[in-house]
């Protein structure tokens, strides 16, 4: 069973008509517990068992960055190794991440361009074209 994790993503939204696009659009996916937007920080924060791929495929059209992935509660730890390993880890991924987006573009099927198939003329079985 995937676990409850908190995704805080900067969206790039101006006004209350865009801020009900976004959580409608990121709201219309399975496992999602909370969703708030903070329009000062321009900071969406979405609790449940959703894939932070998906929820920045969903929103696309306002330019996200994935600023954390973590539990959905902060427990304060007194180890500062702990925190400062994480803290780097959680860094390696997003770098990954860009590079990932960089290189392929988002990973979703609604993301991706369509694909055509071309016939060449020899294909047709009477070689006849009209231009």
């Amino acid at each position: 069973m995937p676990e409850s994790k908190k995704i805080v993503i900067k969206v790039d939204v101006h006004d209350n008509k865009c801020k009900r696009k976004a959580l409608k659009a990121v709201s219309s996916l399975e496992g999602i517990e909370s969703v708030a937007m903070d329009m000062k920080d321009r900071k969406l924060t979405v609790i449940g068992e959703v894939d932070p791929v998906c929820i920045v495929c969903k929103l696309k059209k306002w330019h996200p960055e994935i600023l954390t992935v973590g539990p959905p509660k902060d427990d304060k730890k007194d180890d500062k190794k702990d925190d400062e390993k994480k803290k780097k880890e959680e860094e390696e991924a997003l770098k990954i991440w860009q590079e990932y987006i960089r290189l392929y573009g988002y990973p979703c099927g609604p993301c991706m361009p369509p694909q055509y198939c071309v016939r060449g003329v020899d294909e047709y079985s009477s070689g006849c074209v009209i231009c």
